[in-house]
């Protein structure tokens, strides 16, 4: 037997890897995705005043930051009693939230995923990134670029700065959109919509020129989840739960935030850090599921904006109407999302809600508050309970990327026993592993949890690297 690492899978967020058992006939008998760091968050806030949760859970990622900060604001809305914003406050975090995913999408798109689309899963490491993609498609690669980049620049005017802004807070927000930054956001607008656009149809075309093997490889079939608007269409703020199983049928519809722990449980494995997420009628074998852009496109009804809405249409057609399977396909989904944001904040932009100045609401104050959201990567939860001082006495966060954390798994499975099952494995072949893992999206550190204590060693060396003292603590010994 042999085993064979890729560590770290490279072109995600976040630090992961995947271990490969291959006998004496090549045969994989083992495909796994793991998650090697440790991100303990939901004990971080543990003590900390409400009001900070909206900053403070930002740390976990510098990509999708936006996401958490929104998530908490939301379940600290309800904290705070504030049950309906005010229309100022709901229509700038909804403006923050399109440049959020806007930006995210095309950073994973033209950075850490075009390079294998554009030159093959078997090009050379040293050309497959983002440098050879500004060498070779140099237009592409620039209005990848500008593209992120305004979508930085939607964060900065709504939250303060690109990153890790302070725009939310319970309640409502602390600013609203002033004229001149209005101004200054349309200037570029109609340009990014005409950008967007071409992308989504270039990958069409990317995915129409082998169509049979890019809807094959790494196929699954799997339950969806995502949130939905009240009339069913594609919502990325609010909305009710959502879940359709593999035939198609619906297993909830609009189901209420609050009451998200009666429908998902999760399971753990002790080779993860990463939970397993499931819902509970079907059970942890037949109940995993997937979210994200693949999900949200196939459990709405429609898109509310005219040009990802025809494309949405035409996406569609792979599966003849019914729900498409392809994990490949989450690129063409999360480029169709990426074109409802731009028209999303083009017609944003042109509210004049936007330069209201009523910006904060409270009512009756509650010690427990959910706020579910959906991030560039899928569903989040964020799920808070106060203390009797007002302190954040217990935090439960599901996010995106555990939910899809028993798909990746048998994407990469899928994978391992289609393509590698009998070769001798190279690093193109390894590659695919990659291309799977990288369809979702991942980011690794905002996933990963523990259950119960952790092993902990502790080295202390001298100014020469010489080792003085080590003591070492296994998870269990307890305490």
């Amino acid at each position: 037997m042999t085993r064979i690492a890729i560590d770290p899978v490279s072109r995600v967020e976040g630090h992961g890897k995947i271990t490969l058992i291959q006998d004496d006939d090549l045969q994989i008998t083992q495909a796994r995705l793991h998650i090697a760091e440790f991100r303990g968050f939901e004990k971080f806030i543990q003590g900390r005043p409400m009001n900070e949760v909206p900053v403070l859970v930002q740390r976990l990622c510098g990509i999708c930051p936006v996401s958490h900060h929104l998530a908490a604001a939301k379940a600290c809305d309800q904290l705070v009693g504030a049950h309906e914003l005010t229309p100022t406050a709901l229509k700038m975090r909804q403006l923050m939230h399109f440049g959020q995913v806007l930006q995210s999408h095309a950073l994973h798109f033209f950075h850490l995923s075009s390079p294998d689309l554009l030159f093959g899963y078997d090009d050379q490491a040293r050309h497959r990134n983002i440098i050879g993609v500004l060498a070779e498609y140099p237009e592409l690669g620039r209005q990848g670029i500008l593209l992120r980049k305004y979508g930085q620049e939607v964060i900065r005017m709504t939250a303060g700065k690109r990153i890790h802004g302070t725009g939310a807070i319970p309640g409502g927000i602390n600013k609203n959109l002033s004229l001149e930054e209005r101004d200054y956001l349309q200037k570029d607008i109609d340009q990014m919509v005409d950008w967007a656009e071409a992308v989504v149809d270039l990958f069409d075309e990317i995915f129409h020129r082998d169509l049979e093997y890019n809807q094959a490889f790494a196929a699954i079939d799997s339950n969806m989840l995502s949130l939905v608007r009240p009339d069913g269409a594609l919502e990325l703020y609010d909305g009710g739960l959502r879940a359709r199983a593999i035939d198609g049928s619906t297993l909830l519809d609009h189901f209420a935030n609050d009451d998200y722990l009666d429908v998902i449980n999760e399971h753990v494995e002790d080779w993860s850090y990463m939970k397993f997420p499931f819902l509970r009628q079907l059970g942890v074998d037949q109940g995993w599921y997937r979210v994200g852009p693949l999900a949200r496109v196939n459990n709405c009804d429609f898109i509310d904006t005219p040009l990802a809405n025809a494309r949405r249409e035409r996406f569609l057609e792979l599966s003849g109407g019914r729900a498409v399977q392809s994990t490949l396909a989450y690129h063409w989904a999360r480029l169709i999302e990426l074109l409802h944001c731009a028209e999303s904040i083009r017609r944003l932009l042109q509210d004049p809600d936007l330069q209201g100045d009523e910006l904060v609401v409270s009512g009756e104050p509650q010690r427990r508050g959910i706020g579910i959201i959906e991030a560039p990567r899928g569903t989040l939860i964020h799920h808070y309970e106060l203390d009797e001082q007002g302190l954040i006495a217990r935090a439960n966060l599901i996010v995106s990327t555990t939910h899809n954390n028993q798909a990746m798994n048998q994407s990469i499975r899928h994978v391992a026993q289609h393509y590698l099952d009998g070769q001798k494995i190279t690093e193109p072949l390894l590659n695919q592993l990659e291309v799977a893992v990288r369809a979702y999206d991942p980011c690794l550190s905002c996933a990963t949890h523990a259950l119960g204590q952790m092993p902990l060693e502790v080295v202390l060396e001298d100014t020469q690297g010489r080792v003085i003292d080590r003591s070492f603590k296994s998870s269990a010994d307890g305490g």
